[in-house]
Order: C-alpha cells, then structure tokens, then sequence
C-alpha cells in the first residue's frame, strides 16, 4: 500500500498529545510564510508559535521552510525592533508625543535588514533567538540557547552567543549533492517511499530514489 504521510493541514499530527503542532495552520499573519511540516513543540501553548515572533510591525516577513523542527521558547526578532543608530541618542522620543511628536520626520528610515529566512530540514534548539534578517540555510542545526546574529551556511551546526559554526555535517561535495536533491520537494509519496534513505546518510543512493 502506498504511503501518503501524516495530513499537513491536520493541526496537531500526534493524536495522543497535543504539544507538537504543524505551525501553519496556527499563523494568521500574511508576513509569516511557514512550509508544510514544519513543527513547533511546547508542552503549555503550541498553538501561540506567532508569538514568538517579535516586533513584527513592518512588512519584513519570516519564512520558514518545510519539515523543520522548532523547539519551546524559539523566537525571532523582527525589524520592528531596530532603532536609528544615526543620531546622538538611540532613544524614539517622537512615538511618545506630547510635543515631541514633531520629530517623528527623525524616525523615517529605520534600519532594517530583510527577511528572515529560515531553511528546509533545519533543527533549532530550546530558547535559541534569531535578530532580523538572518538567513539558515537548509539542512542546518541551531544548539539551545544559541543568538543567531549571522546567516548560517546550508547543513551546518551553530551555537553559541553570538552562534558560530561549530561544525559542518557533510563535506563540500556533499552538501552540494543534497541542495540539488532538494527531498522535501518531492511529492508525499515519493518521500513516504524513501524515508529510509532520507533518513541515512547515503547521499547517492538518495540521489538515485525513485
């Protein structure tokens, strides 16, 4: 009998709990943009995940591929949350009014840097914190705990305050072969077929899955 993996629209895939939600059936926002699959876990409110995307008042989005795994209390912090770094003081004295309101011309241009983008197949740890417009590429690993400040490369483990690689999952050669592959592309079926080369490490024989 073919196989045709769990339902992605089903909001809770685990039908003895409900800790693990697919997160994009939680979303409301049209700025965060989440791929089927991908789950968030948190044993008090799953279903809260876009709270934990913070200063989110702009039209910057975050993107989050499929089948990644998102661990309790990961967040991520928009642009919303930048302020001027051009004048003296930091502070956004307009946005409080009472005259100072005035100056509210000193606050156009905010820096901001993009989306943030979040891989296909990227594990991210307990309570790691992402800064706005930081890019994880697929495949890749984010420890507990880890600020990541700096676009992570394509299967690569990160950690650390600020995250820094730590080590690269498979060679050169390696991760080029996957990023052509692109598994979490193909149609359910085809991946319910292959899960146990998909979940190996044989890269040519995933290759040559049909």
């Amino acid at each position: 009998m073919e196989l045709d993996g769990p339902n992605p629209n089903r909001p809770y895939p685990l039908a003895d709990h409900r800790r693990v939600c697919f997160i994009k059936n939680f979303v409301k926002s049209p700025h965060i943009i989440v791929g089927d699959y991908s789950y968030y876990d948190d044993p008090v409110d799953p279903e809260g995940f876009e709270r934990n995307v913070l200063y989110h008042y702009g039209d910057d989005r975050l993107i989050i591929g499929k089948f990644c795994a998102i661990a309790t209390q990961v967040k991520f912090i928009m642009n919303g949350a930048n302020h001027k770094l051009d004048g003296i003081s930091t502070f956004p004295f307009p946005i409080f009014g009472h005259g100072w309101e005035k100056e509210m011309a000193q606050l156009i241009g905010l820096p901001s840097r993009g989306d943030t983008v979040v891989g296909n197949d990227v594990w991210m740890g307990y309570d790691s914190l992402v800064m706005p417009g930081v890019r994880i590429g697929d495949g890749a690993i984010v420890a507990a705990r880890s600020v990541v400040v700096k676009d992570i490369p394509p299967y690569t483990i990160a950690g650390g305050n600020p995250a820094q690689p730590l080590k690269q999952r498979f060679s050169e050669a390696e991760i080029a072969q996957l990023l052509e592959i692109r598994w979490w592309d193909w149609d359910i079926a085809k991946i319910s077929r292959n899960l146990h080369l998909i979940m190996a490490a044989d890269i040519q024989a995933l290759s040559n899955a049909t």
